[in-house]
């Protein structure tokens, strides 16, 4: 149906983005052969704020990759359906970590709807780059977030300086909410994989639900509630363990 009164969710403001299905156009993906998805978070936005790209790959069962670009790191989240991963099979909640300059073939199976991140890779003097890791959600390690049963934690990286981005999945049980306002140098790209909530981001309170993407720029404040019957879930992607004043992400 067409909307004759030009209304959506999506804003953006100078440290923020709420992208909202309701605007997603679909396009050829670069680096993707046969493929299409969304680009949902990239430098292209603002002026250049994002520092790294998240996107939606939409499966067509001949779409492929090989690779990121030179130099750029890629983790591949398999929301739905299945992908193949140099004849391996990633089903739903599983994820693939490639180091740059990885050479593989992932192809997006009939029916996949994939998350992906990308970030340029900063290395560290005495650090080797890390090997490819594949794993999934439900074997992540995962706590309480600060004693709170109700908002769990779990980490699909491993938690070492080899690595200058993490990918999280937190979920919350309904009415459970962040302790406090949270303002920190690291930037955020977030996409909600179930139900609904309210995302405070700088000074606005923006109903979210299943399919929205955030982008949150360094230093901007957030906080989330969960709201409604079920439980609310999103992953989420940091910038991590790199001095800011060297940082050449930019």
């Amino acid at each position: 149906m067409n909307n004759i009164f030009g209304e959506t969710r999506t804003r953006t403001a100078n440290n923020h983005a709420l992208i909202a299905p309701d605007g997603h156009v679909i396009s050829p993906l670069v680096g993707w052969e046969n493929t299409e998805g969304v680009v949902l978070i990239s430098p292209a936005m603002n002026g250049g704020g994002p520092r790294f790209v998240q996107y939606l790959v939409h499966g067509t069962g001949e779409g492929h990759t090989t690779g990121a670009a030179p130099g750029v790191q890629r983790l591949v989240y398999v929301l739905s359906g299945t992908a193949t991963l140099d004849g391996e099979t990633l089903a739903a909640e599983q994820f693939a970590w490639f180091p740059p300059g990885d050479e593989y073939k992932l192809v997006a199976d009939k029916e996949a709807s994939l998350l992906v991140f990308e970030k340029r890779y900063e290395p560290l003097p005495k650090c080797d780059v890390p090997n490819r890791i594949v794993g999934s959600h439900k074997d992540a390690p995962a706590e309480p977030f600060m004693g709170d049963p109700d908002a769990m934690l779990a980490t699909l990286m491993p938690i070492d300086p080899a690595f200058d981005m993490a990918v999280n999945v937190f979920t919350y049980q309904p009415g459970a909410a962040l302790p406090f306002v949270e303002t920190h140098i690291m930037e955020h790209g977030l996409y909600m994989s179930a139900g609904q909530g309210i995302y405070r981001l700088d000074d606005q309170w923006y109903p979210v639900a299943q399919g929205d993407s955030i982008w949150m720029a360094s230093y901007c404040p957030q906080w989330f509630v969960a709201m409604g019957k079920e439980p609310a879930q999103y992953i989420y992607y940091k910038d991590i363990h790199r001095d800011p004043l060297l940082s050449n992400s930019k």
